[in-house]
């Protein structure tokens, strides 16, 4: 298994894993919002992060990880490949290799929530609106300060 850069030719595959696992863990989201949110991600918002996809043996895309001015962007995993600490190795990648310590997720995705709450991060503040002006509520986080030794 691999974390690597992908290239360009491949985001398509890339935007069929978010929009899968969006469908599988986004229940506040209509499929008309997610319709409506695929061609951005697909032609605009993966190419504005430092993106990282992780492929398995066979080289196929399990899941990915946008990064942009030490903030995840974007975690996806195809919905397959839950539970499987794909999401765990992409966060620990994008925190250790790519200085990631801030996160916004949905306050409707609680699985999410606790998910980055496990793996060290705490929220700091809110807002009622997600980043395109929805009304889906963003929990703002950080990781917390590795401890002092």
């Amino acid at each position: 298994m691999t974390i690597r850069t992908p290239s360009p030719s491949e985001f398509v595959v890339i935007a069929d894993v978010w929009e899968a696992s969006v469908r599988a863990t986004h229940h506040f989201l209509t499929g008309a919002d997610i319709d409506e949110l695929r061609p951005l991600v697909l032609n605009e918002y993966l190419a504005l992060v430092d993106l990282r996809v992780r492929t398995g043996d066979d080289g196929e895309i399990q899941g990915f990880v946008g990064v942009a001015d030490g903030k995840i962007e974007m975690l996806f995993v195809a919905p397959q490949w839950h539970g499987h600490g794909i999401g765990k190795a992409l966060l620990q990648y994008a925190v250790t290799e790519m200085g990631a310590t801030l996160v916004d997720v949905n306050e409707q995705n609680p699985a999410a929530t606790g998910f980055y709450q496990r793996m060290g991060f705490s929220v700091f503040d809110w807002s009622p609106r997600d980043g395109q002006g929805r009304p889906f509520p963003l929990l703002h986080m950080r990781l917390a300060a590795p401890a002092q030794r």
